[in-house]
């Protein structure tokens, strides 16, 4: 059982990752050429557009939850300054 747990923890993290990836170059592009490349592709289906924006927030929100429990380089970072 615990591996399923494993696996899903692991789905979940690439499944935001990659979306908060795709959010972040977006925002890159619009930054920097004013071009919003969701709202080229997806600019016809505003409902589906708006899906992705969600997605991508709620991911940033998994990530930001998460990150120092599975990043190797906070948590060996924390627990180092713990024991300072």
């Amino acid at each position: 059982m615990a591996s399923t747990v494993n696996d899903t923890t692991k789905i979940v993290h690439l499944v935001a990752l990659a979306l908060t990836i795709i959010g972040a170059l977006n925002w890159g592009l619009v930054g920097a050429f004013d071009f919003n490349l969701v709202e080229q592709l997806l600019g016809a289906y505003p409902m589906l557009k708006n899906g992705v924006y969600i997605l991508v927030g709620l991911s940033a929100l998994v990530l930001a939850a998460t990150h120092f429990a599975n990043c190797k380089l906070c948590s060996s970072y924390t627990n180092s300054s713990r024991s300072e």
